[in-house]
């Protein structure tokens, strides 16, 4: 016989002869909120009080063990009792607890599972301390527990990559005890019974000593000290599990004092609202609507963007129908395709068997009526207008009804390609970014007449591409290039008047680009800017802007286009990029030219043109419509143009700094040039009335 008892709204106990259980029932992940600590709090002392109660297990209802922090308490004033105090009241037991993992155990739920004193984990769970991955650290013991159970190496292993462990390595580490099947209550009452019998040992990790070895420690803190320079959470990381070798109370209080060092900084928010954003940017109503079937894709062009798309295609499981004109260019694409490949096999990202049955749902062909019974064909050619309507025109009489006509286009008109067609529902953009099969950024660009269904169905792709989809309405560049034709300006500027492109990528890369904008241009390919830019002077450019494209004019014009030919702001014939010797003169050539006498520049000075100009086109991005949130922006630069996650993205940098300085800072640079740098009426708004991005994506 058994008999229960409700705590709270999301914890019971219950009793079954010596054995009692404490079941979290919050979905839909058992998150930690308040109601969770405060009945675990009561549901314990009174168990730990009970002498009829010879072993507590205790166990999750619905599909996963308590899988970290309640979300919705981010931000807010902490509520007693914290996470920390339940815990200890747990570990301090007299009678033996042990926990029941299944599902994920991650955060402050691998924390909790720490704090028993056993861990029984049903097939398939897996383990982790994410933390880092927002700019913090494990705060309830997990710096400190884990060390103690599992080791220096496992437990900075984990700490510092926040992956997810499999099982059965927690297993062998000893950060669970045992793997078994069954259905948590029930594995919950054998393991206990298993207590009572002797065969199921139980230890408390305050009476446990790691294995301390200050090697290991420094080794890892020079380490990530080298791999992630501008981050702080790292770091703390490792100087918290350093304190495992003092006794727990005092390790604990080390950790406290990190975890609050953490929370203080910038990175902290920046880090936040890029986990926050990730998930904010397809919650849209356009993305959830209906969607049309999806199941076999073409992509057209076999180029650098039509074999990394065709590969991030064929890696999710679609068949693909690659087609090219020529049989060397088609032959090209299914070598690079297969390199692609190849190179994931050797990363570890996929198997032999995967690569091989990959290739095999490849179809590569000559003929674009072949074309006829596909769900979804993406066209990925030459950025040239005249080539992609010509191509969307036959598409038009191939193509079956409902299937979708996108576009890869990085700049174009969505709409003037889709007038082509006799279905301009069926049109929509799907921007990805170089390399395709990497990066996780895809602009899905709403064309005037796009279909709900047809744009609900880019999203889906998004999805199963594992990528980070983002809508955008139409225009020149869309979101990201649109902002990167802007405040690539005031680099060549910068270029212009007396920095070195060095200077200016050592500059932007000491706040925390992944890569300077030269070597972004060499890597994505300068002929793309350059095209575009001869676009824009047969257009007829503005007769009252600098012009300052003039020295990657001069570089394209030698057939430099940077890492595919081997030259571009940079050499690579080493492998690592080496300045260009040869971009001197053309720079020093183009300032002769203009008349412009060199300045110096500080590193600051770069950082701060650099930034102010991308929120200036960012906010009116935002302000005429073409972003949807201030947090869509934010997304494309985080994970389509290398801009630093602890960041969080120019928006949310621009609420760090202020609309106040940034106004002025504008106000101060326009002073030489007042055609470039002007106040977007959003900002000069937000500065009147106090107001922030973040006040926007509400």
């Amino acid at each position: 016989m058994s008999d229960s008892n409700q705590i709270n709204e999301v914890i019971s106990t219950e009793h079954s002869g010596d054995v009692a259980l404490v079941c979290i029932d919050n979905p839909p992940v058992n998150a930690t909120g308040h109601a969770v600590r405060e009945g675990l709090e009561i549901a314990f002392a009174g168990l730990i009080a009970d002498a009829s109660v010879k072993v507590i297990a205790l166990y999750c209802a619905g599909r996963t063990f308590v899988a970290g922090a309640d979300i919705r308490e981010f931000g807010k004033p902490a509520k007693a009792p914290g996470l920390s105090s339940v815990l200890n009241v747990i570990e301090q037991s007299p009678t033996p607890v042990i926990s029941i993992i299944h599902g994920t155990a991650l955060g402050g739920g691998l924390e909790l599972a720490l704090a028993t004193h056993a861990r029984v984990a049903i097939e398939g769970a897996k383990i982790g301390l994410p933390e880092v991955l927002l700019g913090l650290l494990p705060g309830a013991g997990g710096t400190q527990r884990l060390p103690r159970l599992s080791g220096l190496a496992f437990a900075l292993d984990v700490i510092l990559s926040g992956r997810q462990v499999p099982v059965q390595e927690a297993l062998e580490k000893g950060a669970v005890d045992r793997v078994v099947a069954g259905e948590p209550r029930m594995v919950a009452l054998a393991a206990a019974q298993q207590v009572l019998d002797g065969t199921l040992a139980t230890r408390r990790t305050v009476d446990l000593s790691a294995e301390y070895d200050r090697a290991v420690i420094d080794a890892t803190l020079a380490g990530v000290k080298k791999k992630n320079p501008h981050l702080i959470s790292p770091v703390k990381c490792v100087e918290a599990v350093a304190a495992c070798n003092l006794p727990l109370a005092e390790g604990l209080a080390v950790e406290r004092q990190c975890f609050m060092d953490c929370m203080q900084t910038p990175q902290r928010g920046g880090l936040i609202h890029a986990f926050f954003g990730e998930r904010a940017v397809s919650n849209i109503p356009e993305a959830k609507g209906e969607t049309r079937p999806l199941d076999r894709i073409g992509v057209i062009g076999g180029g650098t963007m039509g074999s990394g798309i065709s590969t991030a295609c064929l890696s999710a499981g679609f068949p693909v129908r690659l087609i090219e004109v020529k049989e060397d260019a088609l032959a090209r694409g299914v070598a690079t395709i297969t390199k692609n490949l190849d190179g994931a096999v050797s990363r570890g990202k996929m198997t032999s068997e995967a690569r091989d049955a990959a290739l095999a749902r490849l179809e590569p062909s000559l003929a674009m009526e072949d074309l006829a019974d596909v769900d979804l064909v993406i066209e990925a050619v030459f950025e040239k207008m005249e080539i992609k309507q010509e191509i969307f025109g036959k598409l038009d009489t191939i193509c079956k009804p409902g299937a979708i006509l996108a576009s890869n286009t990085s700049y174009l008109d969505i709409n003037a390609i889709a007038e082509m067609t006799s279905r301009p529902q069926d049109v929509l953009g799907l921007h990805f970014f170089s390399p395709a099969h990497v990066m996780r950024l895809l602009e899905i660009v709403q064309g005037a007449k796009t279909a709900p269904d047809a744009l609900a169905t880019g999203f889906l792709l998004a999805k199963k591409l594992k990528k980070v989809g983002v809508l955008a309405q139409v225009c020149d560049g869309f979101i990201g290039n649109r902002i990167l034709g802007h405040y690539s300006k005031v680099i060549s500027y910068l270029v212009l008047d007396g920095a070195s492109p060095q200077q200016v990528d050592n500059a932007l890369e000491g706040f925390g680009l992944a890569m300077g904008p030269h070597k972004v241009g060499d890597l994505a390919g300068l002929d793309i800017g350059y095209m575009t830019r001869q676009r824009k002077k047969e257009e007829g450019l503005d007769p009252n802007e600098r012009y300052g494209g003039a020295v990657a004019d001069r570089i394209c014009e030698q057939g430099w286009y940077g890492r595919k030919t081997g030259k571009g702001y940079y050499l690579y014939e080493s492998g690592a990029p080496v300045p260009n010797p040869e971009v001197a003169g053309f720079i020093d050539e183009v300032r002769a030219a203009d008349g412009i006498t060199p300045q110096s520049f500080t590193d600051q000075d770069i950082i701060d043109r650099y930034m102010t100009a991308m929120i200036s086109e960012a906010a009116r991005v935002v302000e005429d419509g073409t972003a949807k949130r201030p947090v869509d922006v934010d997304m494309v630069f985080l994970f389509g143009y290398g801009f630093p996650r602890f960041r969080g993205g120019p928006l949310h940098y621009a609420d760090m700094i202020g609309a106040t300085e940034l106004v002025r800072r504008i106000e101060a640079y326009a002073k030489t040039d007042p055609n470039y740098w002007q106040v977007p009426e959003i900002l000069r708004k937000m500065a009147a009335d106090g107001t922030t991005f973040a006040d926007l994506n509400q």
